[in-house]
């Protein structure tokens, strides 16, 4: 695979109520996984692992979220995350930050950057 569908994570029509939606990059028995998650009018990608114990953040798919929206939530820990920067405001990781990846909107997809590649990315993070 190759151009724009190597880098494509998901249709933003895909992002569903809750403003958030898992993806994985790479083969294997252990893909890279992270999610998206609109915010405010933007689209921002993290790694789905705590900042704290790298454990993936959500138990449910696709719910990053915590229960009024306005945070990314890890629901091992309860660590709440500001969506757009990733940094925890309240748990055991403080002042720690989730890994962000960079992304695009184009024509309705979200796609990786055009920097990334979505091999390195995913063996980097597996």
């Amino acid at each position: 695979m190759s151009g724009a569908a190597a880098r494509r994570l998901c249709r933003l029509d895909e992002i569903g109520p809750s403003g958030c939606r898992e993806f994985r990059l790479g083969t294997g028995a252990w893909p890279m996984r992270g999610f998206v998650i609109r915010t405010d009018g933007a689209v921002r990608a993290y790694v789905n692992r705590c900042a704290h114990l790298r454990y993936p953040l959500n138990y449910l798919e696709d719910h990053f979220t915590s229960y009024d929206g306005r945070h990314i939530e890890c629901f091992v820990h309860g660590a709440l995350f500001e969506k757009d920067s990733g940094l925890c405001i309240a748990g055991p990781c403080l002042g720690q930050s989730l890994a962000s990846i960079a992304v695009v909107v184009e024509a309705g997809e979200v796609l990786l950057a055009p920097e990334l590649d979505a091999e390195e990315l995913a063996a980097r993070y597996a």
